[in-house]
């Protein structure tokens, strides 16, 4: 698969998100990261629902690595990137950031989390394993 840019979503740091100690809730980077890729999917015109409804398979995740460096706050901006690492038939390892929108314009993003997670296509009815779509892989294979 060749290199291509990051996609980026932007997320906002609500109450729910933190933890007593008013930082962001180690589990939450992973919502954070599903919410990226879904709406990185969405932009790809891979609309998930369609795709179970349509082809009747859909995406699980079946494997995460994360890696903590800085705490998220409360109304925090972040940036939380998606790209493909590595693409097989069966499943992805989707690379995932999650960055610190710095409140000046001039300074870069502060990099907070970031990991891997692989997704695997299955039959949505008995979830067995099964090759993703030709389609689905033109798609994130594209150039953006």
């Amino acid at each position: 698969m060749s290199e291509q840019a990051a996609f980026t979503w932007p997320v906002r740091v609500y109450w729910e998100d933190t933890d007593a100690g008013g930082i962001v809730f180690y589990a939450n980077y992973l919502k954070f990261f599903e919410r990226a890729r879904t709406e990185w999917l969405r932009h790809l015109g891979i609309g998930q629902q369609a795709l179970r409804d349509e082809v009747g398979g859909m995406f699980v995740v079946s494997e995460t690595q994360v890696q903590y460096h800085r705490p998220a706050r409360l109304d925090d901006l972040l940036l939380v990137t998606a790209r493909v690492r590595d693409a097989g038939r069966a499943s992805l390892t989707i690379e995932q950031r999650a960055f610190l929108q710095p409140a000046q314009a001039d300074l870069p993003p502060l990099l907070l989390c970031e990991g891997t997670i692989r997704i695997g296509w299955v039959d949505a009815r008995h979830l067995r394993p099964q090759r993703i779509p030709a389609q689905v892989l033109a798609a994130l294979q594209a150039p953006r």
